[in-house]
């Protein structure tokens, strides 16, 4: 199979699909995959997200080996918002590595607090920084305080969802 030519023969679920089957558990499949969604054009980029995101939820073990270079990704100014968004999806569904809980902090806490970014990005960020809450408890407050400020100021839906569940969880109720 031509990776890149069956990713852009069609944006459909049963293609994405196709290629997540395609790809098993192969890590060499894998890593082709990970090049296309950091390094290829937009288009072909967004299609393959998707797909990377299903493999790494089924596949943790896939992904470990790619965390550095995606988090590296998500500090370039020319990133597309689909490889923004689906670093942020994974890295809610898996335990973020010591040496890159800094860089990962810094850019949802950036991404959480900037009203320009998408709501998927800065609810992923959301849920990413809560889970790093529980070994970092420090970073509650600051949390809490965008969160707060975010709602206040007339938050889309799928923030208000998202931003009152986090918060409940940040201040231990239920």
């Amino acid at each position: 199979m031509s990776l890149r030519s069956q990713i852009l023969s069609e944006g459909s679920k049963e293609n994405a699909l196709k290629v997540v089957h395609w790809i098993g558990n192969d890590p060499e499949r894998f890593r082709n995959l990970m090049d296309i969604f950091l390094h290829d054009e937009y288009r072909v980029v967004q299609r393959a997200s998707w797909i990377m995101s299903i493999v790494a939820e089924a596949q943790p073990a896939l992904i470990k080996p790619h965390l550095k270079a995606m988090v590296d990704r998500m500090g370039d100014a020319d990133i597309p918002v689909a490889v923004k968004r689906n670093v942020v999806r994974v890295l809610q569904f898996i335990p973020v590595p010591e040496k890159l809980q800094g860089p990962v902090m810094d850019y949802c806490f950036r991404f959480l607090e900037d009203p320009q970014e998408t709501v998927a990005v800065r609810v992923f960020s959301m849920t990413v920084l809560a889970n790093l809450a529980q070994q970092y408890p420090e970073i509650k407050n600051e949390i809490i305080l965008l969160i707060e400020d975010q709602l206040r100021e007339g938050a889309l839906p799928a923030f208000k969802s998202r931003g009152k569940k986090t918060l409940k969880l940040l201040q231990g109720k239920k």
